[in-house]
């Protein structure tokens, strides 16, 4: 990570095939994630629409050119850590990626929260740390999310990462559902 300057720590993308349940999970999650991506799609004006199956959705990525798998394995020792960002990899974007935590934090390591931050129009980015436990999972936008204001629903742009270790090691898997180039 460090000499690409995402922070610090190790990362690895899976390559095809994909492991048995990480393909699986793929798919199964995809399928549930899409309809809110399609709502989501809806309420911003956004024309572009998900199809039902994950295949069908990886078909439409392989077509532009977005061919290299996502799905990933991240690990983190003691002081490393993970800057705000955004998983893009090309012109087509899956609205939603889910984080998987491998190891239980206060016994395989302290610190390396997970951070979520709203970069909010006109107004203060907001940070949030979601506690999570060896095995749980969390889906968020990887780009941005429609909120409702005032005049309309509008986005709100969303970055992720991990705060610093202070001791031990984290291991995650990261899915995301897009291919890239």
């Amino acid at each position: 990570m460090g000499r690409h300057g995402f922070g610090r720590g190790e990362y690895k993308y899976l390559r095809y095939p994909l492991p048995g349940l990480v393909a699986e999970l793929r798919t199964v999650l995809y399928a549930h994630l899409a309809p809110v991506g399609n709502h989501w799609n809806a309420v911003l004006g956004v024309e572009v629409r998900f199809p039902e199956k994950h295949a069908d959705f990886l078909l439409r990525c392989h077509d532009a050119g977005q061919r290299l798998p996502t799905p990933l394995l991240l690990k983190y020792g003691e002081g490393d850590y993970n800057c705000l960002h955004q998983d893009l990899y090309g012109e087509h974007v899956f609205p939603i990626q889910v984080t998987i935590l491998l190891s239980e934090p206060e016994r395989d390591f302290t610190g390396g929260g997970f951070v979520l931050t709203e970069q909010r129009p006109r107004m203060q980015s907001r940070p949030e740390v979601v506690p999570l436990r060896q095995g749980d999972a969390v889906a968020f936008a990887v780009r941005y999310r429609p909120v409702q204001g005032k005049r309309g629903a509008h986005r709100v742009n969303l970055r992720h990462g991990v705060s610093r270790l202070r001791s031990g090691h984290r291991q995650t898997l990261g899915i995301i559902f897009h291919d890239a180039k």
